[in-house]
This record gives structure tokens, sequence and C-alpha cells, in this order.
């Protein structure tokens, strides 16, 4: 593969990752500050998302595999075809339509579709890799290619979105209103997300073109035995009933929701509990580049002390995270933001780490035929976006309990102190919970004695369910 065609190909996977990092800190936000929709509607809009989204998994695999080669590929035309929906639909998610009575519907709707096309957008990008090119060596070079530009997506997308809407949540904007009750919305915070949204829906159609234009699907390089097998809920069967892995899928949601609710409350926590408005793109870019540059480092501590030990690097932002919450201050802010990137980092590194080990041994143990390493890892992504789901849903939810009140300028003490159990006590527990799950048994490891063919061929299908 040339050059010029890893860049490409590593230039499609920027658009997802730059929606979903501005949609992860700066939605929630949004929704109840600018949209000003009730906290309720809000946790429904969310959870539906982020259900729409796991869904879409299975279904874009079943259609995507039966799909047909075309002039352009087999996988290339859903990646096109899904290019200007998915821009439109994000350029509404940020969108402040005239009426009032029926935002909560709009934004219901338009984020269950955004999750649904993201999920049809990214299954054949990231599939693309098994029919790039034969060679395995020139596949990881591209998977490389394609894992740097998503991390620069993600920075990005923080980035631009939060510098663009900065402006719309200084304390300036409550000096002439009354602090108790809702303010109006300000026409100059809408227009600053509708630019920020439009700002992020071109890298769509922008990344798109180059990915076309520098890539072409090789046909007849795939392993077409790696589709084929059970199907999902058959195989979902089998692989649940696998001790290891249902251990690995349950210690992970409970992880994964942790992290999911502690990135997304935490910039309300810097607007509504504390005083840290003029910190809030410092922290979260903060975090972003902390996660980005300690990756490698965590894949030299897990080849270097092993996946269970290296586990306990995901705990290391319990301290800080309820130090944070008792004294929400700039330097501790900063701190907390750093060391929170170290643990996201291994959080999201190790299950992937960990999961061709499970697979590795339900192989050995069940000789079942190719495929079902892909129903281990659609499955594990189905269950973690579940999990997400489940979090941030009924999270925001116990914000209405609290009496969060739309668009108020000063919040309820009840709310204060939701906020600080939401970024503090909350992922405490649930990491910890998870950490016990996952530290109970042994770890599964394949048998040292197999043959080196079958490990091959496993390691070729299992690179392909990854992606």
């Amino acid at each position: 593969l040339s050059f010029c065609t890893k860049v490409c190909y590593g230039i499609g996977g920027i658009p997802n990752q730059v929606a979903s990092s501005a949609t992860a800190f700066y939605l929630q936000l949004f929704l109840l500050d600018v949209a000003q929709v009730p906290a309720a509607q809000v946790s429904l809009a969310l959870f539906g998302g982020k259900v729409s989204g796991a869904a879409a998994d299975p279904v874009a695999g079943f259609f995507i595999n039966r799909s047909r080669r075309t002039g352009s590929g087999r996988l290339m035309p859903w990646v096109l075809g899904c290019t200007p929906f998915i821009t439109v639909a994000y350029f509404l998610l940020w969108f402040l339509p005239p009426f009032t009575s029926l935002r909560g519907l709009w934004y219901t709707s338009f984020y269950c579709l955004f999750q649904a096309l993201a999920t049809f957008f990214q299954v054949p990008y990231a599939a693309l890799t098994m029919l790039l090119t034969p060679c395995p060596t020139e596949r990881d070079s591209a998977t490389a290619y394609r894992m740097t530009m998503e991390m620069a997506g993600t920075l990005m997308g923080a980035a631009v979105h939060g510098l663009i809407v900065s402006g719309a949540h200084r304390p300036h904007r409550c000096e002439d209103a009354a602090l108790a009750g809702p303010v109006a919305v300000s026409p100059d915070a809408a227009r600053l997300y509708s630019i920020a949204a439009a700002v992020l829906a071109l890298t769509y159609p922008v990344c798109s073109g180059l990915l076309c234009l520098g890539v072409k699907e090789r046909p007849g390089s795939s392993d077409p035995a790696s589709g084929q097998g059970l199907s999902f809920l058959a195989g979902l069967r089998l692989t649940v009933r696998h001790p290891p892995y249902l251990k690995l899928v349950i210690s992970f949601l409970f992880i994964s929701a942790a992290i999911q609710v502690e990135q997304s409350y935490l910039v309300l926590f810097c607007t509504h509990a504390s005083r840290l408005h003029e910190h809030v793109q410092g922290v979260v870019l903060t975090i972003l580049v902390s996660a980005m540059l300690s990756t490698p480092l965590w894949e030299w501590v897990i080849q270097r002390f092993g996946k269970k030990t290296s586990a306990f690097g995901i705990c290391v932002m319990v301290p800080f995270v309820i130090l944070l919450a008792a004294v929400p201050t700039a330097p501790v802010a900063y701190v907390v933001a750093l060391v929170s990137g170290l643990s996201i980092a291994v959080s999201l590194l190790l299950p992937w780490s960990m999961l061709p080990d499970v697979v590795d041994a339900f192989q050995q143990q069940h000789q079942h035929g190719p495929g079902l390493e892909t129903i281990f890892y659609s499955s594990y992504v189905f269950f973690t976006k579940l999990s997400g789901a489940c979090a941030l849903g009924i999270s925001t939810l116990s914000l209405e309990f609290a009496g969060y009140e739309a668009g108020a300028c000063k919040q309820a003490e009840q709310v204060v102190v939701t906020l600080k159990v939401l970024i503090g006590a909350v992922p405490t527990c649930v990491i910890l919970t998870g950490l016990c799950i996952l530290m109970v048994g042994p770890t599964p490891k394949v048998p040292s004695g197999e043959d080196p063919s079958h490990r091959q061929s496993l390691q070729r299908r299992t690179s392909y369910s990854l992606a």
C-alpha cells in the first residue's frame, strides 16, 4: 500500500471521532442549557440514541455482509451512501428549532438517527481494512494510520467545537438576569452551536471524498469464511455461556458506564457546581491529550506486567474525582483531567487486549467453525453501548428528580450535590465493582502447544472481527 492510500484510509476515520467527541462532552450541556429541554426528556434522548446505535450494530453487519460488489466495491457504497444523511442529521442535532413544545422529540429523533447512521458508516469503513490488501503486515500498518487519525479526530472534535461555543456559556450571560429561574435562550448561543455543527458536519463529505479517491477495494482479499457461521442470536447464546467472556463483559459494562458518566457530567459539573466556566475547554483538552499520549505507555505496561495488573490503572482516577467533588478548584480540575485521561486510555485498551485470549480459549474448548469470534466482538460492542445508554439515561433522570431547571443561571443546592455525586461517588463505586468482578477467577490462557497454522488462522479471523 502506498503512503497516500494509508493516509486517505486513515482520514476516513476522522468524521465519526470528531462527532462522537463533540457529542460526548457538549451535547448534554447544549440540550439542557441552550435548547432548554427538560432533564427527563434529555434522559430519554440520550438513552434512545445509545440504544439505537447498539441495535444498529448487528443490523449493519447483517445487511453489509449480504451486499453485492459494485463498481466502487462492496463496502465503499455504504460509506458514501451514509455520508449525506449523517451530515444533515448531525447538523440538525445541534440546530435550535423555532418551536419549544416538541424540542424533546426533535432531539430524540435526530440523535437516534445520527447514532444509527454513524454505525452504518463505521462498520463498513472499519471492515475495509480486510479489503485493502492480502498482506497482514500492510493491514496492520493501515490500521495504525487509522488509529492515529482517529485519535487526532477525537482531539479535533472537542477542541474545535469547544472553541467555537465557548462564548455561549460564559458567566456574563447571567449578569443582567435573575439568578433564579431560566434565562431566555441567547441567539448568539444558538448561532455558535449551529456554526460548530456545520464546521464539524463538513468533515463527513470531505473525508469520505478523500477516502473514496485514495482507497480502492481489492476483490477477494478478505477471508470469505470469516463472515459465515452461526446467526448472531445462536452464537450469542453460546458465547454468554463461556464464563471468562461473561466475566469480561460484565466487568467492563460497569467500567465503561462509569467512564461515560464521568465524561458526560464533567462539563456540567464545571458549569453549574463549581466556578470553572472558563476552564471547561482546557479541562476537556487535558483529558484527551493525556489519554492520547498515554496509550503507548499503557500498551507497554500491559505487555510488561500483564493484563490483570494493568487493570488497576483504571482506578487511579478514583481518589482524584472524589477530591474534585470536595475541592472544585482549577488546579485540582486539571490534575483530575490529567489522571482521568490515563484511566480512560487503559479502560479502552484493556478489553480489546483481553478479548482475543477469551476467543482463543473458547475455540480451544469448543472447536466451533469460523465466525464465532465475530459474535464475541460485536456482542461486546452491543452490550457496552447498552450499558452506556442505561447509565446516561438513569443519571440524567436523577437531575430531573433533583430539580434541575433548564437554562437557569444558578441551580438548586440539590442539583449541585447530585452533580458532585455523579462525577465522584458514582464512578468510584461502579469502577471498583467492575474491577472486583474482573479480578475474580483466573485469566484465560491458550495452550502453548497448539498448531501454529491454526493460531495464525484464528488471528486473521480475529483481526477481521476486531475491525
